[in-house]
């Protein structure tokens, strides 16, 4: 047996008193086997005895088909490309995709909920991009054109939260276009940033009612010694929120005219800098619609399961977030003589926030670990 050294490779046992750790020297490589892919290492947990395969707790983990079809697939679902046509180029049934896709979601919740915390950002953009999924109008929907919440078909929404600053997607949440979705985004939002940030968003009635449920203040009313009960205590935005609206009114398509408005917090927005601006995020909307084949405007790839289209959603983010360089954050380097040296170094959102020091390879994406120790 050779002897622990570290391999970024935590015990799976939950049992362990070693669970989670990772390179602690509790972890020996104690084999090899080959698969269609290449050699694969068998690993032990010297505390409990456990044994695992390096792919375990991975996109890869029990497949029997090569790891480059696997990525090839999922790539494609980010470049564009519908669920019958990578069933077509790849010569896979549409469900076998969509099952590499589920797991290719589970990984990237797993990302988002480990390293999404905590963040400190000043300014978040909120948004919504229109979409629909199985029809254009909900059956339960009845004589409206917008789906309520019990609706997961017809008219649905991807909602987005984007931190300008370092051009991150907080949060992604696919829903119709109501309170409880709205709720939902601020939710997600909320507990992945510290303090209370300054948020912009469209003229949408929901936001408002949404960002008190999280950023408030309670108001109690004294007795008037009139007859009758006392008011109940009710819930004010907190005196550090600042909402602003950028509202379109348009016409026939066209936009007529723009106004922006300072909903609360006026005096910390001013004193703050900022600008009421939901440009950058609205340029991320159109790379999305760009990006994954169920949001084109005019298509036939719509997604025939909100479920389905979640997933899609949730691992472009992450993508987006750790293994796309964004230009706009590339940074020069080193002066050189060199003609032949690289002039920038690209980053990525993830590096811009301070979550990771490097841009992520797709298969680092897809079989990241972590270390779970306190």
């Amino acid at each position: 047996m050779r002897k622990p050294k570290n391999w970024n490779q935590p015990c799976p046992n939950t049992e362990c008193q070693s669970y989670g750790l990772m390179n602690k020297g509790n972890i020996s490589a104690i084999s090899t086997y080959l698969t269609q892919s290449g050699k694969r290492r068998i690993f032990k947990c010297c505390d409990c005895g456990t044994t695992f395969s390096e792919t375990r707790d991975t996109v890869f983990f029990d497949l029997k088909t090569h790891e480059d079809k696997v990525m090839m697939a999922l790539k494609m679902i980010l470049v564009k490309v519908g669920l019958s046509g990578i069933s077509f180029v790849l010569e896979v049934k549409v469900e076998t995709v969509l099952e590499w896709l589920d797991r290719a979601y589970k990984k990237a919740d797993e990302i988002n909920v480990t390293l999404l915390k905590e963040l400190s950002v000043t300014e978040v953009q909120l948004d919504e991009m229109w979409s629909f999924v199985k029809r254009k109008v909900s059956k339960k929907a009845g004589v409206a054109i917008e789906s309520n919440d019990e609706c997961d078909d017809g008219r649905q929404w991807i909602w987005v939260s984007y931190a300008p600053e370092f051009r991150l997607i907080v949060a992604m949440v696919v829903g119709p276009r109501t309170f409880k979705t709205a709720l939902l985004l601020i939710q997600i939002t909320a507990s992945v940033i510290l303090g209370v940030p300054c948020f912009f968003s469209d003229g949408f009635s929901c936001y408002l009612p949404a960002l008190i449920e999280y950023y408030y203040k309670i108001k109690t009313f004294e007795k008037t010694g009139k007859p009758g009960r006392p008011r109940n205590p009710v819930k004010e935005p907190h005196e550090d929120l600042v909402y602003g609206q950028v509202v379109k009114k348009r016409k026939k398509g066209r936009i007529l005219e723009i106004t922006y408005r300072i909903v609360c917090g006026a005096e910390r927005f001013i004193k703050s800098g900022l600008k009421i601006s939901t440009t950058l995020l609205e340029r991320l909307n159109l790379t999305i619609r760009q990006s994954l084949a169920p949001l084109g405007r005019k298509t036939l790839s719509f997604s025939k399961n909100r479920e389905n289209l979640n997933k899609q959603v949730v691992f472009f983010q992450v993508f987006y977030n750790f293994t796309r360089p964004h230009m706009s954050l590339r940074e020069k380097s080193a002066e050189t003589d060199n003609l032949f040296e690289r002039k920038y170094v690209s980053r990525t959102p993830g590096m811009a926030a301070g979550i990771t020091n490097h841009v992520w390879t797709f298969r680092e994406l897809l079989t990241m670990k972590f270390d779970y120790s306190p």
